[in-house]
């Protein structure tokens, strides 16, 4: 009989995040379920994280597949993957790192047609990392109302500077155009204050986001679509107002503080708080 390797033991495998937070804190997390909704640039880092932190379940959700424009910052976009769907993608490389875990990727579109199913088992937290601005203050509107806290991420891209990073309350974040629209998107149709804060947590920066590099349209993606599948239907390169450069530094750090958020509020502790 094959002797079990004990360097393999399954109750290692999150040692150094135990001895960080502590054995109460880690059985806590076991128990939750957080779901990250969008896995681009900064969901799939958030989603990572949250893994190997030892979450016992965890949702990922995006519509869309893979696309070579995506290798830059994606952790799903590798070689043989084009044109595959990112939340399996996805879920799979998770299994691997937290095996033990519930971890399921699910290709849907977030909208009022899906927002029920997504959000039926009461996520313990939502990472919120789409681009859709509509889908955005839909999925903070219902999270809000049905007292489901998350984190919200802002504008990644035209960044160079992950130093500059930070986490605030949706209400006082500075300088990201993307969160000054979904503010007043939330204000004007869906009840928010118009002063003091939301409840909400974002991740943003204060950089100045950088327009594309000279050569470079800002309403043209130069690719033509040269993902094989195509246009998509929901959210297409050729539809968007400004395609900005990105970078994978940047975007990783926006999904990591948003994991930092989502592990940090599971375990008790405010994410706001310094120190």
């Amino acid at each position: 009989m094959t002797q079990p390797n004990p360097m393999e033991d399954p109750a290692r495998r999150f040692d150094r995040f135990e001895r960080l937070v502590g054995p109460k804190a880690l059985e806590r997390l076991r128990c939750s379920h957080v779901l990250v909704v969008g896995l681009g640039g900064v969901g799939s880092w958030a989603a990572e994280a949250v893994a190997r932190s030892g979450v016992g379940r965890l949702s990922v959700v995006d519509f869309d597949t893979v696309c070579i424009r995506n290798f830059n910052r994606q952790l799903q976009a590798l070689s043989g993957c084009i044109g595959k769907p990112k939340a399996p993608l996805l879920a799979e490389r998770l299994r691997l790192a937290n095996p033990e875990a519930d971890i399921r990727g699910i290709q849907a579109f977030f909208d009022k047609k899906t927002c029920e199913t997504l959000l039926a088992e009461q996520p313990d937290f939502v990472v919120d990392a789409i681009d859709h601005v509509t889908s955005k203050c839909l999925l903070i509107k219902t999270c809000k109302d049905r007292g489901i806290p998350m984190v919200v991420s802002t504008g990644s891209g035209g960044r160079l500077d992950p130093s500059r990073v930070r986490l605030a309350d949706l209400s006082r974040t500075e300088v990201d155009p993307l969160a000054h629209a979904l503010r007043g998107i939330l204000r004007k149709k869906h009840g928010f204050p118009l002063r003091g804060p939301f409840g909400v947590l974002a991740a943003y920066s204060p950089e100045k986001p950088l327009p594309p590099h000279e050569g470079f349209s800002p309403n043209d993606c130069k690719a033509r679509c040269l993902c094989p599948q195509g246009s998509n239907g929901l959210q297409d390169c050729g539809k968007k107002h400004l395609v900005v450069g990105t970078a994978a530094f940047v975007t990783g750090a926006f999904g990591l503080l948003c994991a930092s958020a989502a592990i940090r509020t599971l375990i008790g502790q405010d994410p706001l708080q310094e120190g």
